[in-house]
């Protein structure tokens, strides 16, 4: 298994991880036995670098990580995140919490759901702005200290809020989305993040499955997948963005992958400080996502799939609007 350093300072991972939320929820009908077993599989190929985190169920995702890797903790690098609240009661989005007491009582609820002693890296999931970043740091930060936690990350946040942050404790990555169809990181944050030696990890560099394929109706979707509340799975939205995926998969036949390698292998591409974290929860795709490594393109195939999809190529927005004022704090 190829390997990338996360961050000037960070660890050694697996230069794909993997993705554990569509285990427990958002992504229709789950099966915590497959799950488990996609866990096992994923350590057996050399993935070394799993992403979870506590809203993710809520909670159970932590607690099915937690039982994946029992026995195999020297074998990977845990991530998980805070700040997003929901709780079995209330499991609709409830808000966002960066104060310093919190931050402590979500790690220590973390820690116990994962069944470990330290968290290896510790992102705050959204900025919350009401809580000056200063503070929510320096909380991070004290865990850091405490042998807690290893190293700190940041999700979405802002090129502002980086360097703030920074400035209090090294931040080890920053994970926000990114893909052939959300290039938003270009504009500010990858420079930031590579000013500053903060590696840099793509969630959803698959497009949340769009750019596999394999999405050809809303219908595909089932009824309580959360994708069906996405600006681009729906009305006029998705046709277009299915034109995106056609000229993908044009070049993808040309070069005998599949169009979620090509895409993986672009996101690859984009620079050696960058580890996506495609998600899934069936053995069948890790051996695919892990064969996107060895996808070599050139820099004429590189300018190709830049003219089908260039920045902006995408129709409507990445989340629902309340969401997506959330980001980039």
């Amino acid at each position: 298994m190829k390997q990338r350093k996360l961050g000037r300072g960070g660890p050694i991972v697996s230069a794909v991880g993997l993705g554990c939320m569509g285990m427990s929820e958002f992504y229709g009908d789950h099966d915590d036995a497959e799950s488990l077993a996609t866990i096992d599989r994923a350590i057996d190929l050399g993935i070394t670098f799993f992403d979870t985190a506590d809203i993710y169920g809520p909670h159970t995702n932590e607690e099915l990580v937690g039982r994946g890797i029992r026995g195999k903790r020297h074998r990977v690098v845990i991530a998980t995140k805070f700040g997003i609240l929901r709780d079995s009661d209330t499991p609709g989005f409830r808000g966002i919490n960066g104060k310093p007491e919190y931050v402590k009582q979500a790690c220590e609820a973390s820690l116990r759901r994962l069944g470990i002693d330290c968290i290896d890296l510790y992102y705050q999931h959204r900025v919350d702005p009401e809580t000056p970043i200063e503070e929510t740091v320096g909380a991070m930060a004290e865990l850091v200290r405490a042998g807690k936690v290893r190293y700190l990350g940041l999700s979405e946040a802002g090129a502002d809020t980086i360097r703030r942050a920074h400035a209090v404790h090294p931040i080890t990555a920053l994970q926000s989305e990114y893909s052939l169809w959300t290039r938003d990181p270009e504009d500010k944050v990858l420079g930031v993040c590579r000013e500053l030696g903060i590696g840099f990890v793509p969630y959803s560099p698959l497009g949340r499955g769009f750019l596999t394929g394999q999405i050809k109706r809303f219908e595909d979707l089932a009824a309580d997948d959360y994708r069906r509340t996405a600006p681009r799975f729906q009305g006029e939205n998705f046709q277009r963005n299915l034109d995106l995926v056609s000229q993908v998969s044009e070049i993808a036949a040309e070069k005998r992958c599949t169009p979620a390698q090509l895409a993986l292998a672009w996101v690859l591409a984009q620079g050696e400080d960058i580890v996506p974290i495609p998600g899934t929860k069936r053995r069948k795709y890790l051996r695919e996502n892990v064969d996107a490594l060895d996808l070599m393109l050139s820099a004429d195939d590189l300018e190709r799939i830049d003219e089908v999809a260039p920045k902006d190529v995408a129709a409507g927005s990445r989340y629902p609007e309340a969401m997506m004022r959330l980001l980039g704090k």
